[in-house]
């Protein structure tokens, strides 16, 4: 199994990060003589070529095309691969604003990209019924025979077949002694374990035993490492689900992080920063008159400074300043620091008021993200005395803190901002340390977008 996974998973990569060359030379044939024609250099071409290739490779892993969850399941693929095709885009958009050198042709770098992404939808089509095709016709499938035989065992088996690999068999259960039997199939005893593996031609065997149980391993081992068969043993975790780059091995010793964070990740700390500096100079430079006019108006409509610094709580619970427009009279730092603001509150002045509602009290925040001290999606920053009171009332509280705090994040697209329920807000922030992905992070920010100004509890 892990075998037939892996050769996918290299030839899907392998074939994908082809797809830029391939679109290039489809675009080139039928636009190139034109190009030529027009005493343009072709030789910058192959730069934008290699540099839309890295951006490309970078895209694809982050919104898992090179998966076989990508060629197997139908949901939201084609909106994968729209997204990393866009994140290309933009990258070569880039090269050609700053790259003053040559004048790129904007029709062929724009012909190039549709082309990728419908090659890569192309690609997915074909991958998905040579695979399948392979697996259900040519091999009949992978059998597998679990050993376990309770709900652990029953969930394992239910994600193994009802998910991305769906041509998966199971070839029935061995149960262990003492256990309750929850699954539905073929139950044999452990005495019948070496004829179950020949008489159902079992290609792997998966040891799913409940953390509870995990101390009769060794004991397992000793009675299927002489199968023949690969072995694998499912983790439990509880309730943390399976995310990337988990298993770690230092110096021959094996480690399962349990309280994984994203931000250990090198497509974290490359995308997710790229992304947080490009996508705030491009905010600092389009709002830069809007802010000198916000600025403007809260200096003149009362007295004060323009901007409200305060400390927040941000990335493994380092205090930092961050940045506001003014939207309040001037009070004690007590009272900012310790009290909600709640609606009609007689703190606000009317500019404040008219902020706050769209949100455009937050744009010097973008300073925060440069600075490092934020990123653009994330948690949002809590006060310290919050921060501790939470800290003791709410379980997992301080989970959301391996993370970098956001300028907006996955609790306040789902309303839970402002005087809301504090459980469901870490709800979602747990939601999106779990889940996280540029890909999920690009649909945050459209939704922040396009709900500016119809935020119900911005008070």
């Amino acid at each position: 199994m892990i075998g037939l996974l892996n050769r996918t998973v290299f030839n899907v990569r392998l074939m994908t990060l082809v797809l830029p060359l391939l679109s290039v030379m489809i675009a080139g044939a039928i636009g190139w003589p034109r190009i030529v024609a027009s005493d343009l250099d072709p030789y910058p071409y192959f730069g934008l070529l290699i540099f839309g290739t890295i951006a490309w490779s970078i895209a694809i892993e982050s919104c898992g095309l090179t998966t076989t969850r990508y060629i197997l399941t139908s949901g939201g693929n084609v909106y994968s691969a729209f997204v990393a095709t866009l994140v290309t885009l933009f990258s070569e958009l880039v090269i050609v604003f700053f790259y003053r050198a040559v004048s790129f042709s904007r029709l062929f770098v724009a012909s190039t990209s549709i082309l990728l992404f419908f090659s890569a939808l192309g690609l997915r089509f074909v991958l998905r019924a040579a695979m399948r095709g392979r697996l259900l016709h040519n091999s009949g499938g992978i059998r597998v025979l679990i050993i376990g035989a309770d709900e652990f065992a029953a969930r394992t088996a239910r994600n193994l077949v009802d998910r991305e690999f769906q041509a998966l068999q199971i070839a029935g259960f061995v149960r262990l002694p003492g256990q309750k039997v929850k699954v539905k199939g073929v139950v044999h005893e452990m005495d019948c374990l070496a004829s179950m593996v020949v008489e159902n031609q079992v290609d792997d065997i998966l040891l799913a035993l409940p953390a509870a149980r995990s101390h009769e391993m060794p004991q397992l081992m000793e009675k299927v490492q002489h199968l023949g068969v690969p072995v694998r043993v499912v983790l439990d975790l509880g309730d943390q689900p399976p995310t990337s780059d988990r298993l770690v091995n230092i110096n021959g010793v094996w480690m399962v992080s349990v309280c994984h964070s994203p931000i250990e990740s090198i497509m974290y700390m490359v995308l997710k920063r790229g992304f947080d500096i490009a996508f705030s100079i491009a905010v600092l430079m389009m709002a830069a008159p809007v802010m000198a006019l916000i600025a403007a108006t809260v200096k003149l409509s009362s007295p004060g400074p323009v901007f409200f610094v305060q400390n927040r709580v941000g990335f493994k619970g380092n205090v930092f300043q961050m940045y506001k427009f003014r939207t309040m009279c001037m009070g004690t730092t007590q009272e900012g620091d310790t009290r909600w603001t709640c609606r009609d509150d007689s703190r606000r002045t009317r500019v404040g008021t008219l902020l706050r509602r769209t949100s455009l009290d937050e744009l010097p925040q973008f300073f925060n993200v440069l600075r490092g001290d934020m990123s653009v999606v994330g948690p949002r920053p809590e006060r310290p005395h919050f921060v501790e009171k939470f800290g003791v009332e709410i379980p997992r509280y301080h989970a959301r803190h391996y993370l970098k705090v956001g300028i907006t994040g996955w609790a306040q697209v789902n309303g839970w901002r402002g005087d809301t329920s504090i459980e469901k807000r870490i709800e979602h922030d747990l939601y999106y340390l779990r889940n996280w992905s540029l890909l999920f992070d690009l649909r945050i920010v459209i939704r922040t977008v396009l709900h500016t100004g119809d935020a119900k509890h911005a008070y």
